[in-house]
């Protein structure tokens, strides 16, 4: 397996343990959208605690990206997926969370 394909069965692994069901098609569509991003630690992983990093996956990823319109649904939408992690999990896959988003919305990145 190459070491993308040892990263989606890691994600994979993440969406089962919060009880998210798995769009494979659109799992490797958010994980080739995000480009080698998904090797490197810090860039792999979204904090919730750090609202400019919020405020950036609104800007880039959930208006740019998914030409979603710039609404409060938007913050209520980030909110909602941090939750579905526990607040100690240092494990939030950026995949994963923009995953989430994409399919809360019924977007394809």
């Amino acid at each position: 397996m190459s070491k993308k394909d040892d990263l989606i069965a890691k994600y994979k692994e993440k969406l089962a343990e919060i009880g998210e069901s798995i769009d494979e098609d659109l799992l490797v569509k958010v994980v080739n959208g995000l480009g080698p991003s998904i090797y490197l630690p810090d860039a792999s992983k979204v904090s919730c605690s750090d609202q400019d990093e919020l405020d950036r996956i609104k800007k880039n990823f959930l208006i740019k990206k998914l030409n979603l319109p710039d609404s409060p649904k938007l913050d209520e939408a980030i909110k909602e997926v941090c939750g579905k992690f526990d607040s100690s999990d240092r494990s939030k896959y950026r995949a994963v969370f923009y995953y989430l988003l994409a399919k809360k919305f019924g977007k394809t990145p």
